[in-house]
């Protein structure tokens, strides 16, 4: 089992503040530091001082981090066309030394599209583009150097394009791909994702997803184990109830409902809750999605008193 750090910038964080979670975390020895894609907030919050751009974020901090792994849950199809996305997720991963995950998603929330002027089709629209986006941004990655790419598909046409740079990871980054669909999800994920995420949803609507991925996978001939499963949910970790209490309270949420919709208690409540999701879902990886950004002493403790007891979790 292993823990990664989540951060949702748009609900009101700087690039600084942002920096500091990524280096305590590297500090505390987690896997990963990752980062939504979004360009409004999303919660009820005012969303000062405003977004921050992901990929340009994830270059800075690759530059000021040494060996934590970054990544996105998940970049939006619908910002960025396909030929600059690989060229920037390309870069960053050069920048950080091969470090770089890259979450894909259709995207969901219209009104930051009508905030920033940028057009947001229907749903099926939406995953056609997607699709095409995976297909195209990893055949440019995986072209030979000399070799040129082309594409024609519905939505993107792509003619003799030299694919550089290339990243410093063979074939690419690793992609990750999530979401509740029970049709386009799944087939997508079977054909393109090295890790399956459902984000932000209950056990047992988790594990019937999983499922469906696993059955997608096995129907075009692939086998389900060589996807990594994962979830991001809500944390919430206090050494006693009172500090579960204040830290609930700082994100506006309160510690019961954190403890049925999230990971939360204390470190032994953690650890018997991580424990039922892998027992449940068959889960290896939980994005712990941390709203208060200036609290590192949770990002601390968590490290000092949870993580240690995973190794006894199956």
């Amino acid at each position: 089992m292993e823990l990664r750090m989540f951060v949702e910038p748009q609900e009101g964080a700087t690039y600084s503040d942002q920096l500091r979670v990524a280096r305590c975390a590297e500090d505390a020895g987690y896997g990963a530091f990752f980062r939504s894609d979004h360009y409004m907030k999303t919660g009820p919050v005012d969303g000062s001082p405003g977004p921050t751009d992901t990929w340009v974020t994830l270059g800075a901090i690759a530059r000021e981090t040494s060996t934590i792994r970054l990544g996105t849950l998940m970049t939006a199809a619908t910002f960025r066309y396909p030929g600059p996305l690989a060229i920037a997720v390309a870069q960053v991963d050069e920048m950080s030394g091969g470090r770089v995950e890259f979450g894909f998603g259709a995207a969901w929330f219209e009104g930051e599209h009508k905030a920033n002027g940028v057009p947001f089709p229907r749903v099926a629209e939406r995953f056609e583009r997607c699709a095409e986006q995976l297909e195209i941004i990893t055949g440019l990655w995986r072209t030979p150097v000399g070799d040129s790419f082309s594409y024609e598909g519905k939505h993107y046409q792509i003619t003799d394009s030299p694919a550089l740079p290339k990243p410093v990871q063979p074939s690419g980054p690793p992609i990750l791909i999530g979401g509740g669909g029970p049709r386009r999800t799944p087939a997508l994920a079977a054909r393109f994702c090295d890790e399956f995420n459902v984000s932000l949803r209950d056990i047992g609507t988790t594990a019937e997803q999983f499922d469906r991925v696993r059955a997608a996978c096995r129907a075009v001939d692939r086998d389900p184990s060589e996807v990594v499963f994962s979830v991001a949910q809500t944390v919430c970790v206090g050494a006693d109830d009172a500090e579960v209490a204040r830290r609930a309270a700082a994100i506006g949420r309160e510690p019961d409902d954190l403890r049925a919709n999230g990971i939360a208690g204390t470190p032994a409540e953690v650890v018997d809750r991580i424990a039922e999701w892998v027992r449940r879902t068959g889960v290896s990886r939980i994005y712990l999605q941390l709203l208060d950004l200036a609290d590192l002493d949770h990002v601390e403790l968590i490290a000092d008193k949870v993580v240690p007891q995973l190794s006894t979790v199956q």
